[in-house]
Formats: structure tokens, C-alpha cells, sequence
């Protein structure tokens, strides 16, 4: 298989070196009969996505190409911290690509064996489904909170925000709105153009209406 490894290390690890990583997945994929391909290195944390972590956004961009079959990383904290979901649903994108993916430290979290990628993906797409679930239940609580306490807004750092931290929008933001709703505007154009959400463009016509 044409493989590309992907190493990172965080810019809070003082003195570490990506070379550790790179020399034992090169070792690797020689030993495996892999074509090495590519090499991708962020020193960057793996908290932040592909905005941040360039070369895990060249990844993606060259796996959608289908530059390479395999992706081999040393652990998948190393390949992603941003927490379950966003980290499933990047190995899942790769999938979607036909890539393979290869954690050299951990065992089961290996698709280079097409036997088990269809189970790995389904049990990982299960965990993030049971976490997005708990995520909006979390959420849902919290509105219902701020609702039943009837002092949804608050002051925060100079603005208007509701309880669960979001900033309320002003009267002249709001009548932007309504503006642009009268002209014909879709509530997906206004928000896109306003840096809003459509779900807050649809509340604040409602609200106008």
C-alpha cells in the first residue's frame, strides 16, 4: 500500500521532537512492504483542527485525492484531541475517502485489514452517536434552566448575553434582519452575510413578525 505517515507534537511539549515518531513509523511501513509516500508534521496541539494544524489539512486534501492508501500515526492522541466526536468523525472521513488508517501503539485501531474496518468504523460511529446524544441532552437541560429562571439575560464583560453564554443582538442588528427578510432574502443568506447563525435570523423574524 502507498502509505503517508502523520506525526505531531504539542507546542507545550518542551523539547520534544517529532523524529521519534518518524524514525519507528517509518521502521514500520518498510517492514509492512508500505510505499512510503508522504510525511506530514504539525507541531501544533491537538486540540485545534485543520484551521489551525496545516499539514493535517494537507492530509485530508491529498487523502481526498487519493494520493496515498494508509495513514499511519503513533497514537490517537497524536493523530487528534479534539475530543471523541470531531476525532471519529476525521477517521470516518478518511474512510469515506478509501483510506486506511494505522495507530502503530494500539492494535484495535487498525483498518489496514479490511476484515475488521467495517466493524471498527461501526462501533466508533456508535460512541460518537451515544456522545452527540449526551452532548444535546446536556444542552437541552441548560435551556430549560435559563428558561425557568425567567432572567434569561445577563450582563457579561460589557454585553447582553442569554444564560448559556451566547450574545443577544442588537436593536440595529436586528432590524438588518428584518430588512433583508422584506427584501427577499433567504434567512441562510442573511445569517451568512451578518456572521450569524439562520437558526438566530429565524428566531429574531419570528420575533419581528
Amino acid at each position: 500500500m502507498r502509505a503517508a505517515i502523520y506525526a505531531r507534537v504539542s507546542t507545550d511539549d518542551k523539547g520534544q521532537t517529532p523524529e521519534n515518531q518518524l524514525r519507528e513509523l517509518r521502521a514500520w511501513c518498510k517492514s509492512a512492504g508500505h510505499e512510503l509516500v508522504g510525511e506530514y508534521v504539525d507541531h501544533e496541539s491537538g486540540k485545534n483542527g485543520t484551521k489551525r494544524r496545516k499539514r493535517f489539512a494537507q492530509l485530508f486534501e491529498d487523502a481526498s485525492r487519493r494520493k496515498f492508501d494508509l495513514v499511519v500515526f503513533w497514537a490517537l492522541d497524536r493523530f487528534s484531541r479534539e475530543g471523541m466526536v470531531p476525532t471519529i468523525q476525521h477517521l470516518q472521513r478518511l474512510d469515506s475517502y478509501g483510506i486506511a488508517f494505522h495507530s502503530y501503539t494500539e492494535a484495535h485501531l487498525n483498518t489496514d485489514n479490511e476484515l475488521v474496518r467495517n466493524v471498527l468504523l461501526a462501533l466508533l460511529s456508535s460512541l460518537a452517536k451515544a456522545e452527540s446524544q449526551k452532548i444535546a441532552t446536556r444542552v437541552r437541560a441548560g435551556m430549560r434552566r435559563v428558561a425557568a429562571s425567567g432572567k434569561p439575560w445577563v450582563s457579561k464583560k460589557g454585553r447582553l448575553v442569554d444564560g448559556l453564554g451566547r450574545p443577544k443582538l442588537d436593536v440595529l442588528r436586528r432590524r438588518e434582519i428584518t430588512k433583508r427578510l422584506a427584501a427577499g432574502a433567504t434567512a441562510y443568506r442573511v445569517a451568512k452575510d451578518l456572521g450569524i447563525s439562520p437558526h438566530t435570523v429565524a428566531k429574531y423574524a419570528k420575533t419581528s413578525a
